[in-house]
């Protein structure tokens, strides 16, 4: 069984060194790829003098890198780690060992239970990981604690299944999203955490960055959840149609005659809207079974083809 360790970079001429010479230290049996993101300062040449194999993504985003080192990497473990030098090396074969052990799918380092809120100096960045891990365990039914961490393992079945689709910073909320929409084996692992060194920049906008990710949340939740996400659209328009009927019903049982007609019809309207988003979440329901039937014979029938 052979690991592979995949580092996304962009930018990070301070820090690479380090983080290829301590997973050498650590794991001398895993090749290391660092994918450079168009870097501009030195990150590639530093890279390839500490001994890893890079490769190149032009197009700009985590997202984008992700997608090619999934997509081109052959192995039985991927752990994927940042460049900045934030997560000490001896993760690594900790979350190596429930992968190959067939424990766990993906293997989260999770910094939230350790060192991460008194090495974190953005307080922006603190109270966005809170309120992401709790939409997605509210929403999922789930008890994840650290959702957008950068110290993952995966299993092959995990990365050649997974369709990436976004572009940026909101990779991690999509393979978080995805492991527990599918089912898959999840383990999660306390691991240290350390601030970024002086004069490393972090590539995260808190603010354009975290509505994306908010953004992923709702769009990948209406995907994985229809019946749920519109269900509920359809009965809050139901709801407020019948409170605007309320007194139309009232003034006519105490006169006999239909006032506020214009209301009324507005009503009947948002009625039928409530109503067709509810049916549109029955269907859509279905159909996602029976993508999730489809998933499930990919699977099957990629085990049957190893």
């Amino acid at each position: 069984m052979n690991t592979v360790i995949l580092i996304p970079c962009y930018n990070e001429a301070l820090t690479i060194k380090n983080v290829v010479d301590d997973f050498k230290q650590y794991m001398p049996h895993a090749d290391i790829y660092v994918y450079d993101n168009n870097s501009t300062d030195g990150t590639v040449e530093i890279a390839l003098a500490a001994g890893a194999i890079v490769k190149h993504e032009p197009r700009q985003g985590k997202g984008n890198v992700v997608r090619s080192m999934f997509r081109e990497i052959d192995a039985d473990c991927y752990i994927m780690v940042d460049g900045d030098n934030t997560y000490p090396a001896n993760f690594g074969p900790v979350l190596e060992k429930f992968v190959l052990n067939g424990q766990a799918d993906m293997a989260i380092g999770d910094r939230l239970s350790s060192t991460y809120f008194e090495e974190n100096k953005r307080p922006f960045h603190n109270f966005g990981n809170i309120l992401v891990r709790k939409m997605i365990n509210l929403l999922y039914k789930s008890n994840v604690n650290d959702i957008m961490t950068g110290a993952r393992a995966f299993s092959r079945d995990f990365v050649k299944s997974f369709a990436v689709m976004s572009k940026g910073f909101e990779i991690e909320t999509e393979m978080t999203i995805f492991a527990l929409e599918n089912n898959m084996k999840l383990v999660e692992v306390p691991i240290e955490y350390k601030d970024r060194p002086e004069g490393s920049d972090s590539k995260l906008n808190t603010f354009s960055d975290g509505f994306k990710v908010l953004g992923t949340i709702l769009q990948l939740f209406r995907d994985t959840r229809p019946m749920h996400f519109f269900g509920v659209i359809g009965a809050i328009l139901i709801i407020i149609g019948c409170i605007f009927f309320v007194p139309i019903l009232s003034a006519f049982h105490a006169t006999g005659v239909v006032l506020k007609i214009p209301t009324l019809i507005m009503v009947i309207g948002i009625w039928i809207v409530g109503i067709l988003m509810i049916f549109s979440g029955i269907i859509l329901s279905a159909m996602h079974k029976r993508e999730r039937v489809e998933f499930e014979r990919f699977l099957n029938m990629f085990h049957a083809g190893k």
